[in-house]
């Protein structure tokens, strides 16, 4: 059983009919005993850095997503709350990955929020990860004004006004900043390379 977490945002019931699509059962839960005994977690989210921490505090989520041991994918907002910290709201995150959350800076033709498909470019460091039969480069669907910088889990980058991270692993947890639900079959190979993990 696959559990997709509902405390993050709406884009929930995309993300669970893009996992039913690959033949798996999904159960939409807030309730962590659910989570904890799920074979895979899916967090997504759409929103903002504050809102979604509060909601996961609400729902008694912040300490146990971090202690999880099964295959983790935060989607978008769901990536970036894994983070230690968010300049949007000023937030405290999960702390699963080093860094802090910042707003993309805007330039002439390239404005925030950053909306459309751009390229996703693997590092050498994909092996690593839950992700590592992806192709290295495919284009995905991005929504969104902030982005997580560079650093030593950094698995993808993609380039706007800067490059920031795109795919993000450690251990069993892993994010994207993209929306895989919404990246038609590079989506899917996204999916599918998570759930065979």
């Amino acid at each position: 059983m696959i559990a997709v977490i509902r405390s993050t945002g709406s884009n929930f019931a995309s993300v669970r009919f893009a996992v039913e699509r690959l033949g798996r059962t999904v159960t939409v839960t807030e309730d962590p005993d659910v989570i904890r005994a799920a074979s895979h977690v899916i967090l997504p989210g759409v929103g903002s850095a504050a809102t979604g921490m509060r909601r996961l505090e609400e729902a008694g989520l912040v300490e146990v997503i971090p202690t999880l041991t099964q295959p983790v994918l935060g989607i978008c907002l769901g990536m970036q709350v894994m983070f230690e910290g968010s300049d949007e709201g000023d937030v405290n995150g999960l702390g699963i990955f080093r860094g802090t959350v910042r707003q993309l800076e805007a330039a002439h033709d390239h404005p925030v929020p950053h909306m459309g498909w751009n390229t996703v470019s693997f590092r050498d460091n994909k092996s690593a990860s839950v992700l590592a039969d992806v192709p290295d480069a495919g284009w995905a669907y991005f929504v969104h004004s902030f982005a997580a910088p560079v650093g030593p889990d950094t698995v993808a980058t993609t380039a706007y006004t800067e490059s920031f991270t795109s795919v993000v692993a450690r251990d069993n947890f892993v994010g994207v900043q993209f929306h895989p639900e919404r990246s038609a079959e590079y989506g899917s190979a996204i999916i599918r390379s998570f759930l065979r993990a």
